[in-house]
């Protein structure tokens, strides 16, 4: 099966950032981070989402968290400079980022947004994330990533 790159590959590609495309089952019906993981038979601590948030003072900002974890917004405004944030709506999603739900990755957003990724990220060799598009994940070092896109590591939920 062909697998047709997308944007975050080519941005990967020119960076001379190693990694790999991992196409899964993609189910409308259920976009989590969850079902991701099970569909790729990978732990769930190793495939990370990425969430788009809206802070008082810093403006737009990304977090990239484990999947089944929920972001804590004061952990989140802590760590990007504000005093409280939220996500944002999801009719602002594809406007502000060139993504779609479910197929959001940190990589190659419309504009770059200061990002954070948490802290456990640093325990795997590889993590996955959207590689832009449903159906498909990203499978890459952490570092690698961090290093992309100027990814600050922190704490964003309460182990």
């Amino acid at each position: 099966m062909k697998i047709n790159k997308t944007n975050a590959a080519r941005l990967l590609d020119k960076a001379k950032i190693a990694y790999e495309l991992i196409p899964y089952e993609v189910d409308e019906h259920d976009l989590s981070a969850v079902h991701v993981a099970a569909n790729l038979g990978e732990n769930i601590d190793q495939v990370f989402k990425t969430l788009v948030l809206h802070g008082d003072k810093s403006g737009y900002f990304v977090c990239i968290i484990p999947g089944e974890h929920e972001v804590d917004l004061k952990l989140a405004a802590k760590a990007s400079g504000n005093k409280k944030c939220d996500l944002i709506p999801m009719k602002e999603l594809l406007p502000l980022t060139g993504y779609i739900r479910g197929g959001c990755s940190p990589i190659g957003m419309k504009k770059h947004f200061p990002t954070y990724i948490h802290e456990t990220c640093s325990a795997f060799s590889h993590i996955y994330v959207s590689a832009g598009v449903r159906g498909l994940q990203i499978k890459i070092a952490p570092n690698d990533l961090i290093r992309e896109v100027r990814a600050e590591i922190c704490s964003l939920f309460e182990e």
